[in-house]
């Protein structure tokens, strides 16, 4: 029998019941919630784009050109012209052969690792990934085996017990709740040697980290599509974060991606995303290759964010992107904090367990482009008044 109340009592008592907030007005740095404005510090919108004149323009002529839904598949009618573009775009800024449209990023990470390994894999994994590579690890049904966070060593010992197995190595290239990069030189080296895949979600780094914006990959100076390169690297990206739109890519080579239309169930079954939501993107991937200024303002925004932090005696963890999380390490004093701030007029989450372990609770707070230096300032002097 399912006591279903009891374990929402329990989850409540114990300060980790999850709610809702209805937003009141269109994403941005300044929200209304429940009739009240805040400076909000929690959107993955880190460009900005999500309310761009631009990008809504674009959303309305799409709309009335391709209509609002892709009605089927990609394979069985879904799949339009618009899509076609998006995806060449996409390869073109990823720095690959081709690049292939999911619905989410979700999606693509189950999508891929169920579609390229199965039984008689192996499938490794940081021990921080998100939750998306770890249900694709389990789902597809390979052995999956986890290595120390950032370990680039124990990770290479790992690909050597099975050398005869077919193996992917996945990996967050920003990794959501700490916000550290991965460290792709040396992984993707160890991949190479081992003739396994190395498969990078760049959710968080695409758009926002490297010279051009070209996420971990370009930060550690690999060219995903070089001769070293093209057979053991395949890349990740959202659409819903740094691009401020909606959906989620896969891009490699030729090859890969012919693999997946083939063999990638949450791709083959199920509906197309929107035409007029792939011109959007269409759209967004010109701003985020052309307005260099949005990246330049975010480091700007986030040196004074770690100096005023340094200043003031507030941990934080060793973060140069726009997820600085605060450490807290203590549930009810991450609440009690989020509370503080949000009284305040500033929206910032706590982040507890099962999202991060026991013991390490802090508050994630995410930069935009839109944000001003005042707006950092006055998250500080929150911060501090709080009792951090």
């Amino acid at each position: 029998m399912f006591d279903l109340q009891n374990d929402l009592d329990d989850r409540r008592a114990s300060g980790l019941l999850r709610r809702r907030l209805s937003a009141e007005s269109a994403q941005g740095v300044r929200m209304r919630y429940d009739g009240r404005d805040y400076l909000s510090f929690c959107s993955n919108d880190y460009l900005g784009l999500a309310s761009h004149p631009d990008l809504q323009q674009a959303a309305c002529d799409a709309a009335r050109q391709w209509g609002t839904g892709a009605g089927a598949s990609h394979l069985l009618g879904g799949h339009s012209q618009v899509h076609d573009e998006l995806e060449q775009a996409l390869a073109d800024f990823a720095g690959t052969e081709r690049a292939l449209l999911f619905s989410t990023g979700y999606m693509a990470n189950l999508g891929v690792l169920a579609g390229l390994v199965g039984r008689g894999g192996c499938i490794h994994q940081d021990r921080l990934n998100h939750a998306s590579l770890i249900d694709g690890g389990l789902l597809s049904r390979a052995k999956l085996q986890r290595y120390p966070h950032g370990d680039h060593s124990r990770a290479r010992k790992n690909l050597a017990v099975n050398p005869d197995a077919r193996q992917i190595l996945a990996t967050d290239g920003v990794f959501s709740m700490d916000g550290d990069v991965a460290p792709l030189a040396q992984l993707i080296s160890a991949c190479r040697d081992r003739d396994a895949l190395c498969y990078i979600d760049d959710a968080h780094g695409l758009g926002v980290i490297g010279p051009q914006g070209r996420g971990a990959l370009e930060l550690a100076g690999i060219q995903p599509d070089s001769d070293e390169h093209r057979d053991c690297v395949l890349l990740m990206g959202t659409l819903g974060k740094a691009f401020g739109s909606f959906g989620a890519f896969v891009a490699g080579s030729g090859e890969w991606i012919e693999t997946l239309v083939q063999q990638a169930r949450t791709y083959i079954y199920t509906t197309a995303l929107p035409p007029a939501q792939a011109a959007v993107s269409l759209a967004s991937v010109e701003i985020v290759k052309t307005e260099h200024w949005r990246r330049e303002h975010l480091a700007v925004l986030i040196d004074r964010f770690r100096a005023g932090c340094r200043e003031r005696g507030i941990e934080l963890m060793a973060s140069d992107t726009p997820i600085q999380p605060v450490m807290v390490s203590d549930n009810q004093k991450a609440l009690d904090v989020a509370e503080h701030l949000r009284r305040n007029g500033l929206m910032v989450f706590a982040i507890r367990q099962p999202t991060v372990p026991a013991g390490s609770e802090r508050l994630r707070i995410t930069f935009s482009a839109s944000h001003a230096e005042a707006d950092v300032d006055r998250l500080l002097d929150g911060l501090e008044q709080a009792g951090l």
